[in-house]
């Protein structure tokens, strides 16, 4: 959970758009968060009173969804020394390309990468993604059975203990999941380039808002949910919970 609020950071810049900070941050927290289109977003902003074309919006989350995302990381406490990787089959364009994904104990996303394989190079890369990305060492990488992920951990991380095993990496495989959603609603993915930057800027955002409600009181879920706007209203520069768009 998120025990609190941090201050100095710096929101991203509105000048130049003619809606009010209120409404573009709520249209891009719309699309990350829930599985909706830009027409199904921009009916939903219509029936509140504001008139704003799906074109827009998806411009909208284009300039901001990874400025947002940044702001939430940096938000993070430092990722757990436990990384469980894993990797699936994408279709892309009708392509298949695969999508790698590390996480910590917490199941705190800590990168994706969508490549074009899944030889020995593919983990090799991710490995040093990783390793630049969260500027720390792992104490113990977790993956599955692919052989190419063993030649890889001996060559980039040879120190860190390595566990191959199919029932151990749930965690990274149920992270996934809202991926797999997402690309159900969206009838697929279009481009490489454009998948990498959707799911780079969702999987900042939309696991902010899922504080896994079975594992608390309700009570407690609605007082983590509040915290969890208010770090999103001050990422985005809202300067209030709005009670319309």
């Amino acid at each position: 959970m998120l025990g609190g609020l941090s201050v100095g950071s710096v929101s991203p810049s509105y000048k130049g758009h003619r809606y009010p900070v209120e409404v573009i941050s709520h249209c891009v927290w719309l699309y990350f968060r829930f599985p909706l289109s830009f027409r199904e977003i921009e009916e939903l902003m219509l029936e509140r009173g504001v008139l704003v074309s799906h074109e827009t919006v998806r411009r909208w989350c284009g300039k901001f969804g990874q400025a947002h995302a940044n702001g939430l990381r940096r938000r993070q406490p430092r990722p757990g020394d436990k990384w469980h990787l894993d990797e699936v089959l994408v279709k892309i364009n009708g392509e298949r390309k695969y999508l790698w994904r590390a996480v910590d104990q917490e199941g705190t996303v800590l990168d994706i990468l969508v490549q074009n394989r899944r030889d020995a190079a593919a983990p090799r890369r991710f490995f040093r993604r990783l390793l630049k990305k969260t500027c720390s060492v792992p104490r113990v990488v977790v993956t599955d059975k692919l052989r190419s992920y063993g030649a890889a951990h001996r060559e980039v991380m040879p120190s860190v203990e390595h566990r191959a095993h199919k029932g151990l990496n749930n965690r990274a495989e149920n992270s996934h999941q809202p991926t797999r959603q997402r690309e159900r609603a969206m009838k697929g993915f279009r481009s490489v380039g454009g998948t990498q930057r959707f799911l780079a800027a969702f999987s900042g955002i939309s696991p902010h808002f899922r504080p896994r409600p079975h594992l608390i009181t309700a009570s407690d879920y609605r007082a983590e949910m509040t915290v969890r706007f208010a770090i999103w209203d001050q990422i985005t520069g809202v300067t209030g919970r709005p009670t319309t768009a």
